[in-house]
Order: structure tokens, then sequence, then C-alpha cells
């Protein structure tokens, strides 16, 4: 592995913590690591435990002196390969997203002319909150790569989004940058799993896809090089390291998601999109009667995400769909990609004697402007590879 050198600015939140061990295992992977923590990040985790495992003076104020003349903050920002933002607090973010400049670490990320990569972790409501919404939105337009926050139990007792990546995660991100493929600068958007549409609190609509297709796909584009946004309902299969997630549990929020992430070169629609939800979701759970009527579902029609990409003003350069079709699956296909506009279909036979559908292996047949050119049944794994293969040469 040639060696890199990473800027790691250490903010100040509960999740600094972990990067002691972050460190370590940058050095064992042979990255060389610039520490810059900010006044908040003492309270954590010491500069000097930090030093000792980074094997290099720590960076911490902006107005020293002896720092400005052995390393300003400008030479310090264009000194790495990459600046790798761990935790990144709800207060960074926001500094980053409106170019605030009041210390040390800010100020190099304004400075800085070098990819940055942030994980996240705040509480999940100031995770929810619209403010960071929108910060976190114009971080990504501007080039930055968001890894995580995961879902779990937080410092405060709290549940939900907003806990830092895993320490596995963020160097499958840093590994992820630094890869050299066919698709190194091309930036793919991949949706995967299936949608919950909700009936109630407790009830939803949903379909058997696992999310193994979608997940693999994304990994596949990783390891050619690409930058991978990847959109993914609540899958079975855990979401590959090294790309950027983003969560979603209903169709209206996957295309929200979707938009947000645009313009790409690349789109690879796999998720099983709910073509329904309720036109009116329950707030309370209904309860079932002795007597009386059954209850009446009233649907309404999901957004078209595949058609959205294909017609939009920032339509990528290649969009990929898939069909997932029990009958006419050849026939069905081709109708879907002239109805839709992408340019490639993959299609599939899920029948449930196919055993596709939350299985290991898939057969499919990719059809475009030449015809249908079919696969033989291989690991989703492998239908990934050869399908990242064919999206990197047609985008040389």
């Amino acid at each position: 592995m040639d060696a890199k050198t990473i800027i790691l600015i250490i903010s100040g939140g509960i999740a600094a913590v972990k990067i002691p061990e972050l460190i370590r295992r940058l050095r064992d992977q042979g990255r060389s690591v610039i520490p810059v923590m900010t006044k908040a990040a003492h309270e954590f985790v010491t500069p000097l435990s930090v030093s000792a495992l980074a094997e290099h003076r720590v960076y911490t104020d902006l107005f020293d002196l002896t720092d400005e003349a052995e390393m300003g903050h400008i030479e310090l920002s264009r000194s790495a390969d990459i600046v790798l933002v761990a935790p990144g607090t709800a207060n960074l973010v926001a500094k980053m997203a409106h170019g605030f400049a009041d210390d040390l670490a800010s100020t190099l990320l304004l400075a800085t002319d070098t990819p940055v990569i942030i994980a996240p972790s705040m509480n999940v409501r100031m995770w929810e909150h619209p403010t960071t919404c929108r910060n976190l939105a114009q971080l990504r337009a501007d080039g930055v790569r968001v890894i995580g926050p995961n879902k779990g139990v937080m410092a405060c007792g709290e549940f939900g989004y907003g806990r830092m990546a895993e320490v596995t995660e963020i160097l499958g991100a840093v590994d992820g940058f630094f890869k050299v493929g066919p698709l190194q600068g091309k930036h793919a958007l991949v949706t995967s799993g299936p949608t919950h549409e909700p009936i109630d609190p407790v009830r939803y609509i949903a379909n058997r896809s696992s999310g193994a297709q979608g997940t693999a796909i994304a990994a596949a584009l990783r390891d050619l090089g690409a930058r991978v946004s990847f959109v993914t309902g609540p899958a079975d299969v855990a979401s590959p390291s090294g790309v950027e997630i983003h969560r979603v549990q209903t169709a209206v929020e996957m295309l929200q998601a979707v938009r947000s992430i645009l313009p790409v070169d690349v789109a690879v629609c796999a998720a099983a999109v709910a073509d329904w939800r309720m036109a009116s979701a329950h707030d309370q759970k209904m309860k079932k009667t002795t007597s009386g009527p059954l209850p009446n579902l009233e649907f309404a029609e999901n957004p078209d995400i595949l058609a959205d990409l294909s017609k939009g003003v920032h339509r990528p350069r290649l969009v990929v769909g898939f069909a997932a079709e029990t009958e006419y699956v050849i026939k069905n296909a081709t109708a879907k990609r002239l109805r839709k506009g992408c340019d490639w279909i993959v299609a599939n036979d899920v029948s449930s004697d196919t055993g596709v559908m939350g299985g290991q292996k898939n057969t499919v047949t990719l059809i475009d402007d030449n015809g249908a050119e079919a696969w033989d049944e291989m690991p989703k794994e492998g239908v990934a590879k050869r399908l990242a293969l064919r999206i990197a040469q047609d985008l040389k």
C-alpha cells in the first residue's frame, strides 16, 4: 500500500474516544496522520495520547506563532492527500457549510484544496434538525464525502441515527478514496433494498427485497475507484463500507435523497421501490373489531424514481434500471426501459421458485439499444462486478 498522508481533524464529541483506535489502524496501514484538535476535543481525548499514537505533533491553535513560523495554516491545509474529520459535530458541520473560520480546524477546512471526508456524530434530534439537513446537503454539493452516522443507543440515552461510523467503516472510506481504477473520479449513485410504506405506526407495505444485489453493485463500483452514494431502504444485508450511505424508509424519502445527491455520472436503480403507499397513513394503530366492516385502505401512487432520474434536468450520463418480473420478463423489461427513458435495464425473474428475492444468486438479462444480452446464473457479487465493468467501459 502506498503511504498517504491524512490530516485528521478531531472535534469535541463523545465519539472522539474512538479516535485512538482509528489512528492506530491508520498507522498500521502505513498512513501518516497529522492530528488537528479543537479545544472541545481535549475534553474527550488528550493531545499527548493522540500525538503518541500518530507519532506526530498535534496542532490546536490558529494563533500559535511558532506554528506559523514553521508551517502556516495554509501550508498545513495542503500538506496531505486527504482531510478526515472525525467526529464531525453539528457545530463543525455548520461551520463547514457556511464558511466560518474562527479556529484552526475550521480555517484549515476553508483553506484546503484537498478532498474532505467527514464522519458526523451528534444527538439524533440534532441530526434530524432541518438546519443540519441543509448543512449536510450543502457539504455533499460541495463534494465532501459523508460517512455515516449509524443508528443505535447514544451516550445521552436516546436512540436513533447520530452514532459516528465505526472505525472499520471510516477505514473503508479512506481505502475507497485511494483506490485507483477505471472509475476513478466518477460519482455513482446506487439505490437498493425495499421501501416500507406505513399503514399505521406498526404496519407497513413492503416486499421481499433483501438489498443484496444493490449492495454488491455499490461495492463493485467502489472497488473500481468510483465515489459511491448509496441510498438504501431497510435492507436485510449490511451496507458496504467505503461508500456514502443515505438511509431511507419510504419511496418519497428515497426520491428526496436521490435528488439531493445529483449530479452524478451514473445512477443504478436497484431498489425495489413500492409502487403504492397509503393515501393517508393512520396516526394510531388500527384495531381489529369483532363486528363491523373491514378497514378500507386507500392507496396513492408512489413517485417514479427511475423516470425522474432519466428525464430530469440533472440526468446522469448513464442511467441503469432494474426490472423484477414474474412473467414475460424480456418483453415487460424492454417496455419498461422505453417507458422510463433509462439507458439500460437489468431484467430478472423474481418468481417465488427462482429464489432471487432474498437469495444469493441471480440470473439477469441486460437490455440496451443493441438488444437483450442474457447472462448465466451467478452469485449476485458476480453480477455486480460484471455490471460495474460494463459501466466503466461505457463511461470511458
